[in-house]
């Protein structure tokens, strides 16, 4: 887990100083920052994503590249919904909802379309892999 979490804190820190541009496997994939709340430990978890958009909406798949289980952000968003985002230059507060039916099936798909590893990501497991979507929470005048 710890070269996972290495592998990551350098992503992190790769975004964070290039505007949200990273190299390497990554360079041409739309990638966000995602902060959840740990569902157990309380503590902030941030995690490099893939992401596609449906319409103002930000679309995240939980495939934990077909591992038998859900990832931990997952269900750190599920406990504790409002989450934030960083994307590009930009930062602000979502609140995640899972998605089901049809539009899950809708969402999965065009994302694998886009980034046909989700599809075989999906043929790894017997889980079916839960899709999320954020949305922006307005700031308050």
């Amino acid at each position: 887990m710890s070269q996972l979490n290495d592998f990551n804190q350098r992503i992190i820190e790769e975004f964070r100083a290039n505007q949200g541009r990273v190299g390497g496997q990554f360079a041409n994939m739309p990638l966000l920052l995602l902060t959840t709340v740990g569902a157990k430990t309380g503590r902030a978890r941030t995690k490099p994503l893939a992401y596609t958009r449906d319409g103002d909406r930000i679309v995240l798949i939980a495939s934990y590249a077909g591992a038998p289980k859900n990832p931990a952000w997952f269900n750190n968003l599920v406990a504790n919904p409002v989450v934030t985002v960083e994307l590009g230059g930009e930062r602000f507060e979502a609140r995640a909802t899972v998605v089901s039916g049809e539009e899950r099936q809708r969402l999965y798909y065009n994302q694998a379309r886009h980034m046909p590893v989700f599809t075989d990501y999906q043929k790894k497991t017997t889980r079916q892999i839960p899709v999320v979507v954020l949305q922006r929470i307005k700031a308050q005048p």
